[in-house]
């Protein structure tokens, strides 16, 4: 790597320079600013180490004309001077790393590294410590025979798949892709033999869809805070800690919990589940005019507003000043972030966003967007670059400028489909790729968790035989017709409504702001 050193004392730091030339660099230097930059113009440089205090030209002077011909050269300044002023202005000016006179020829060589090959050497450390999880992972897998078990495998195969996008190993991602599908069968196989119990009242259960409010939401709304409780529609949880960055700028997190969707993960049944605080099955007897069957025609999630304040009323909170907004195309995302000051009258805002869930549609749909997130690692950076440019993260700042609680959650996740299963059944079919309902099914029993019984689930039936199946792992169900150009049209887009770790395991965060 070749270094370029400008300081007016360079003869005086030739140790230095033959330190670092035997650890490999390759050094030019130059006692001035004006030789130096023209040393720049004509020369391509791995880094700079820049002389803060020179005559002449003086070090910040040089930083900037080097940064108007470069702008990501990693610039490592040297000075004698401790003055706070002259650190803010270097450090305003990007520089890589700040280091006080005198320095020895080790300092030099850790800021180099850390500037030119840290990103190397991160990835290195990382495929080595991925490596040696591996096997570990292997075994949580074998072992894991409780939900929280569960919660822990998935939390720890996130972690490892962020920590691998950030390196160039397609071979370890790879893996960890294999992995995550093993994990997927296995928690398949898990959910088939647990989830009814869940439902039917035993002990040891995660929270569910139908509890979030009452044991977690109304524990956290705050007498003296306002609060606002954003649903944010079809939220990984990979792609809750992508945004979650941008967001712990504003706020401090106190709380961050899995829960586990319903099933179906599907908007209709995971949603409206939240919001009532009732299974799907409670919801169609108690309140048969909000509910619609799959098959029905009409809006199945319109009645949100109704089921959220029925729940408060029924948990003594009806004196809440309660507002709820839905925000399903950018228009209204606007007049939400022009509007939000004017309510804060309001104790609890419940905001429901579904820009996550419009990507995902947008995916199937579109060939640019099917370009732009072509797999998870993309999807994510494509939520980031929404989220970050948003009006859902305007109205989250404006939140914590008026002092807010913000608490984020989702109804369900979603995953990236590959391999189709057939199914055939009834015209009165449900339409969703991840999860069936309707009389005369047929289906390959082992692509699918099935319950016969869908009262036994907290579900309504259709008809008496009308069975709900679940599609497991990456499985989504095509018809036998047109098999081949249905498949071609739905591979590789993201659906939810079946059982995987990414549609059920999902977050429940709650946020003070700084």
């Amino acid at each position: 790597m070749k270094i370029l050193w400008i300081d007016d004392e360079i003869e005086l730091l030739k140790p230095h320079v033959i330190f670092l030339e035997n650890k490999g660099y390759s050094l030019d230097t130059s006692n001035n600013g004006i030789e130096g930059v023209e040393m720049f113009k004509k020369n391509k440089y791995s880094a700079v180490l820049l002389d803060e205090n020179m005559p002449g030209l003086t070090g910040l002077e040089v930083l900037n004309l080097i940064n108007e011909l470069d702008f990501n050269i990693p610039i490592i300044m040297i000075t004698k001077s401790e003055e706070e002023n002259i650190m803010e202005d270097a450090i305003g000016n990007k520089i890589s790393d700040y280091l006080i006179k005198p320095v020895n020829p080790n300092q030099i060589l850790l800021s180099l590294k850390k500037s030119i090959s840290k990103t190397q050497l991160v990835s290195e450390k990382t495929l080595s410590n991925y490596q040696q999880e591996f096997r570990k992972i292997s075994n949580e897998l074998t072992d894991a025979n409780s939900y929280s078990d569960w919660v822990n495998l998935y939390l720890k195969l996130i972690y490892w798949e962020l920590q691998l996008n950030n390196t160039d190993e397609s071979t370890m991602q790879g893996i960890l892709i294999s992995q995550k599908t093993e994990c997927n069968t296995a928690f398949g196989k898990f959910i088939e033999n647990n989830y009814k119990n869940w439902i039917n009242n035993t002990d040891d259960k995660p929270l569910l869809s139908n509890r979030l409010i009452s044991e977690r939401l109304v524990k956290d709304i705050s007498p003296n805070q306002k609060t606002l409780f954003i649903v944010i529609d079809n939220l990984r949880y990979d792609q809750w800690k992508t945004i979650e960055p941008s967001i712990l700028k504003y706020y401090n997190k106190i709380l961050e919990e899995p829960y586990f969707s319903i099933l179906p993960t599907a908007t209709q049944y995971a949603r409206n589940s939240l919001f009532s605080g009732l299974m799907p099955l409670d919801i169609q007897k108690r309140f048969p005019q909000y509910w619609k069957f799959d098959h029905e025609e009409g809006g199945k999630n319109l009645y949100e507003k109704e089921l959220l304040l029925e729940n408060l009323k029924n948990l003594g909170l009806s004196n809440l000043k309660t507002e709820y907004i839905k925000i399903t195309n950018l228009k209204n995302g606007k007049k939400l972030e022009e509007d939000f000051s004017s309510k804060s009258e309001n104790d609890l805002i419940a905001l429901v966003y579904n820009f996550v869930d419009m990507l995902s549609h947008s995916k199937t749909e579109m060939e640019m967007i099917k370009e732009l997130a072509s797999d998870d690692k993309s999807y994510r950076s494509l939520t980031a670059s929404w989220f970050n440019n948003s009006s859902l993260m305007s109205v989250i700042k404006q939140a914590g400028d008026l002092n807010y609680k913000l608490i984020i959650t989702t109804d369900h996740g979603t995953i990236n489909v590959k391999n189709p299963t057939k199914v055939i059944g009834n015209k009165d079919l449900s339409s969703n790729l991840r999860y069936k309902t309707g009389r005369s099914l047929s289906y390959n029993e082992k692509d699918v968790v099935s319950f016969l019984n869908p009262n036994k689930i907290g579900l309504p039936s259709v008809s008496i035989n009308s069975p709900y199946i679940f599609a497991k792992d990456d499985k989504f169900f095509a018809y036998p017709n047109n098999f081949n150009h249905y498949v071609s049209y739905f591979k590789e887009t993201y659906q939810h409504g079946g059982v995987s770790m990414e549609e059920i395991i999902i977050p429940y965060v709650v946020l003070d702001p700084k």
